[in-house]
């Protein structure tokens, strides 16, 4: 029987995060996608120092027998263990929450006042978990459903 994404993802991280907590991180993400022609199950690692080549190795090295025994995927996959580098997609309420603080862009659906995308520091969330932001001195605040993306960006 087929899994579906997300039961893969919950799987996975499963597997990796006693794995990642021995070699001083955490897990930030697991996404089981397909790019192209290829199916990609990406782990994402961070720590509170960041997260180099080494650290990834590891961990692909540690993860991949206990993929092979619990063979939650049936078809065919590339494996990729990486960092979720400077600028990261917050795609959950947790990597919003680790994320306060920083500056943010918010990407939307449909514009207000003639503008799709926002830039700012993004704040504690609202009390429904709407998106705040402080941008050019105002609060901002943006129901979830609105938001199509929001990344955190890093002036070169």
């Amino acid at each position: 029987m087929a899994k579906n994404s997300k039961s893969i993802s919950e799987i996975v991280r499963a597997l990796a995060e006693p794995l990642a907590e021995e070699l001083g991180c955490w897990v930030w993400d697991v996404e089981f996608v397909k790019e192209g022609t290829r199916k990609i199950l990406r782990i994402t690692i961070d720590s509170e120092d960041g997260i180099d080549i080494n650290v990834c190795e590891q961990l692909h090295r540690a993860i991949d027998p206990l993929l092979d025994e619990a063979d939650p995927i049936e078809e065919a996959y590339y494996l990729e263990v990486s960092s979720p580098g400077i600028e990261r997609e917050l795609r959950t309420q947790v990597h919003i929450d680790a994320c306060e603080g920083w500056d943010v862009e918010v990407k939307l659906y449909a514009p207000v006042n003639g503008v799709k995308v926002f830039r700012g520091v993004l704040l504690p969330s609202g009390e429904n978990e709407e998106i705040r932001i402080e941008c050019n001195g105002n609060v901002l605040e943006f129901e979830k459903s609105a938001v199509a993306k929001i990344n955190t960006y890093f002036e070169f």
